[in-house]
């Protein structure tokens, strides 16, 4: 092999191997930008609880009505929402914005539901939305769903949020935990 042959593979080679080691640590060091914990709280309408109710059956399957969920693990049923959001779990606190959007359970053999929401936040801490979108088996003790975007002080943002539930009475009232890390924040 000639001379320039060879520093030309060579050049090559070191290029490549500065790819690679770029490559490696924008994926191999996933340490968030910023952490955010905040708690939903939703109240299905019953027919009974129109006062205080945050969420509403707005879809159902035929023959079902729109003030009691379905039996099959609820399969079928669509819920719009515009829940308060929290820094802790007491329904009572002051709100720092509203949970707004839809779930619908989608699979009769097991508890599950896909969600499409945003985070509303209008306090002294925040202001704009997060996006969210995803599955939630919520037999599952945690669930992470994706942020895919927002606006304001979370403009572009992008993340993973880990959901929990972290109370429920019958099948009126839940509350959810929800754990947001993100990794893109502009």
């Amino acid at each position: 092999m000639a001379r320039s042959d060879v520093d030309v593979c060579s050049i090559v080679f070191f290029f490549f191997i500065l790819h690679c080691a770029a490559s490696h640590q924008r994926h191999s060091v996933h340490k968030p930008c910023k952490r955010l914990i905040f708690y939903f709280h939703d109240i299905i309408y019953d027919g009974t609880n129109a006062q205080n109710a945050t969420a509403t059956l707005v879809g159902a399957p035929q023959g079902a009505n729109l003030t009691k969920l379905t039996g099959n693990n609820h399969f079928g049923d669509l819920a719009v929402f515009d829940d308060p959001i929290t820094l802790d779990n007491n329904l009572h606190s002051p709100p720092v914005g509203r949970a707004q959007g839809m779930y619908f359970y989608d699979k009769k053999e097991f508890y599950t539901a896909w969600l499409g929401f945003s985070f509303v936040l209008n306090s002294t801490n925040y202001l704009g939305t997060l996006n969210f979108i995803g599955a939630d088996p919520l037999l599952q003790t945690t669930r992470d769903i994706s942020v895919v975007g927002g606006t304001g002080d979370f403009f572009m943002a992008r993340g993973v949020a880990t959901i929990s539930t972290d109370a429920y009475e019958g099948e009126v009232y839940f509350r959810l935990k929800v754990n947001i890390k993100l990794y893109e924040c502009y």
